[in-house]
């Protein structure tokens, strides 16, 4: 396999799950990879620099080449130095997968500021600091491909995410943005929504019998489903896919609407509060019900 032969591409938060995944896959495929990891916990605490040297030494075994980058996502200059580790080693830079992210899930009227702040700091500042780091070098060579994480917890919703949901649907924005403001320069940018068993999800509640069986469903998605897609919208062949969110639920592929008008009402002489409430019937067959992620996904996998 050698549809991304000479390519070099960074994963972020690639030492385990379905980076390390994503990671591998695009080894396998030519490209030389940068995998970056702080060897952290779920939330985000602790660093161990072991973790991205064994997906190194994986590749390396393989036959491919790569490099382990310790460095922060979320800082702004951090973010710098992991390009500069793809520079430096590989001599360019073509493939960006904003990967890495962190849980701390609670209830909205018990989140604290700093579990909002530092949720935030690593989903969507650290997508944006690798993308605009990356940005100017794409823009000068007049190609590349940005290739996000989103969630359906941000595109649906999930009860006790606020932070996190809030992080994977403005990440969402950031693509579609990004894919704009690059499509002049053959960049491209695009967003991934993985169900898939990671150390991130196995934080969901198994109190109930219902909340057990979806976590025995959810177990049996491999993060290995995921890279297959990543890998195909890093290479030539998707050159002319951007701006798209797509969901990979074990060996299915789906691609999800974004927001458009569905309805709308006018009033030549203006809305009072009062003729808004007698057509309140008129938008609300069109509202969208008020459901979390694993209601829209109730079905079995195919695994």
């Amino acid at each position: 396999m050698s549809n991304l032969k000479d390519k070099v591409a960074i994963v972020t938060g690639s030492g385990r799950g379905i980076g390390r995944d994503i990671a591998l896959l695009l080894a396998k495929e030519g490209a030389k990879v940068v995998v970056n990891d702080l060897g952290g916990g779920s939330d985000g605490q602790g660093n161990d620099t072991k973790i991205a040297d064994e997906v190194v030494q994986e590749i390396q075994d393989l036959g491919g080449d790569a490099v382990a980058n310790y460095d922060s996502v979320a800082d702004y200059e951090s973010a710098s130095n992991i390009i500069d580790t793809a520079l430096s080693r590989f001599g360019r830079l073509d493939i960006v997968v904003n990967n890495a992210g962190i849980l701390r899930d609670r209830m909205l009227f018990k989140m604290s500021e700093e579990e909002w702040d530092t949720v935030i700091a690593v989903h969507l500042k650290g997508s944006f600091n690798m993308t605009r780091a990356a940005s100017t070098i794409f823009k000068e060579q007049k190609s590349g491909r940005f290739i996000h994480f989103t969630s359906t917890s941000g595109l649906i919703g999930n009860v006790g995410q606020a932070n996190y949901s809030a992080a994977k649907l403005g990440i969402v924005g950031l693509s579609k943005s990004t894919a704009l403001d690059m499509a002049r320069y053959n960049v491209t940018s695009n967003a991934i929504a993985p169900f898939a068993w990671s150390r991130l999800i196995g934080t969901i509640p198994t109190e109930t019998e219902d909340e057990k069986e979806r976590v025995e469903r959810l177990k049996q998605l491999s993060p290995a489903h995921i890279a297959p897609l990543v890998a195909f919208l890093a290479s030539d062949e998707a050159a002319d896919i951007s701006g798209q969110i797509f969901g990979v639920r074990g060996k299915e592929i789906m691609v999800f609407s974004q927001p458009r008008p569905i309805r709308s009402v006018f009033n030549a002489k203006g809305w009072s509060v009062d003729s808004l409430s007698a057509i309140k019937g008129s938008l609300q067959s069109s509202f969208t019900p008020l459901e979390a992620s694993a209601q829209v996904f109730p079905y079995a996998p195919l695994v």
